[in-house]
């Protein structure tokens, strides 16, 4: 489970983060960075931590293998999460491909994409 504060919510969040920030796209996914950004929702705080929301659309399966999907892919990030700058907003789009995907492969196309954004950063 992702951790309540590292969790992006609101619809302008993640329209900031797809309309602002940088993209990254790989073979399973698409990956949208906004670095450094504050959190306009929490007055006084400069300092925000990396927060992460998916988007994971009727075109990669199921109910069942999306939700095996998002389930993944929030496990990865988690684990990511430090890498990132303070105040970051990512957001994770899964491609129709991703459905079929293994873990491992997931994983690879998850830190090519953030190591392309973040300039050689992540693993």
């Amino acid at each position: 489970m992702l951790p309540t504060e590292n969790r992006l919510r609101r619809r302008e969040d993640f329209a900031t983060a797809v309309r602002r920030g940088r993209r990254a796209g790989r073979p399973l996914l698409v990956v949208h960075l906004h670095s450094g950004a504050t959190d306009p929702h929490a007055p006084g705080e400069s300092a925000s931590p990396a927060r992460a929301g998916f988007v994971v659309s009727k075109a990669v399966g199921g109910a069942v293998v999306r939700t095996r999907v998002k389930r993944r892919l929030r496990h990865l990030i988690r684990d990511r999460l430090l890498e990132l700058p303070p105040g970051s907003l990512v957001v994770v789009r899964a491609l129709p491909e991703a459905g079929g995907a293994e873990y491992e492969r997931l994983a690879r196309d998850l830190d090519a994409a953030l190591q392309r954004l973040l300039g050689g950063g992540t693993r």
